[in-house]
């Protein structure tokens, strides 16, 4: 069905009009009178002096929001890093390391390729606030970030599950590979001390894989990777018998 109203004009009719009445629409640059009357449909006696003088700030005003809208950009894409990262470490906070997990599973099941969460927990954190204070808290848990870091490829993510927890997303690794990569990230982490001024402290990590799977959704594999982690916490106190990890 056409819809008609009130005006039967073009556009590009009433766009001009209002352009010669309102003389703030932009203009072309001198360069001659062809380029002049080819620039928005305008005739060369519409572009008096008043109406280029007016198209020179509308032009002006054009590049200046331009320039906002590019700030403005990365102002959000500053805004939005800061909201994926731990507040206390150079890592990604839980809502991003679910995020990055998701994106992951969906490449593993695409591409047939295999990928892994390791989660980690310290062990006696709680130990280490007590004895010398939140700051040296702080400081082993921006130390075990570093050294997971420093151990894990460009590829791999980490984050921080918030206290003393942390997990890695390794891809490219099947469970026995994943295995093997987290024992040598436990040593990482264990191999030295945490130095705080004239304190020194021991760091001691208990960890668990879970193979990534397309069956099972991402926060349910991080909580499987946790529960085998637990599971191997209390064995290596010797609260309860050696079995198998959930698979």
């Amino acid at each position: 069905m056409k819809i008609t109203g009130a005006r039967s004009e073009s556009f590009s009719a009433i766009r001009k009009s209002a352009l010669v009445r309102a003389g703030a629409q932009a203009t072309a640059a001198a360069t001659g009178p062809t380029d002049k009357t080819a620039f928005l449909g305008l005739a060369e006696g519409d572009l008096t002096p008043a109406v280029q003088g007016a198209v020179k700030t509308l032009l002006t005003e054009i590049d200046e929001l331009r320039g906002e809208v590019t700030r403005l950009k990365a102002k959000l894409a500053e805004v939005e890093n800061l909201a994926d990262r731990d507040a206390l470490t150079p890592l990604l906070n839980r809502r991003a390391f679910v995020r990055e997990l998701s994106r992951i599973r969906t490449f593993s099941q695409r591409y047939g390729s295999p990928a892994s969460v390791v989660y980690f927990d310290l062990d006696g954190f709680k130990h280490v606030n007590d004895r010398f204070g939140h700051a040296a808290g702080d400081a082993a848990l921006r130390a075990v970030a570093e050294r997971l870091l420093a151990h894990v490829r460009e590829s791999d993510i980490v984050g921080r599950m918030g206290g003393d927890e942390f997990a890695v997303i390794l891809v490219q690794a099947d469970k026995p590979t994943a295995e093997a990569k987290a024992e040598a990230l436990a040593d990482a982490i264990e191999g030295s001390p945490i130095q705080f001024g004239d304190w020194s402290a021991p760091l001691h990590i208990s960890y668990g894989v879970r193979e990534i799977s397309s069956e099972i959704d991402p926060e349910a594999l991080v909580a499987e990777a946790d529960a085998a982690m637990f599971i191997r916490k209390r064995e290596r106190r010797g609260i309860i018998e050696p079995r198998q990890a959930p698979r």
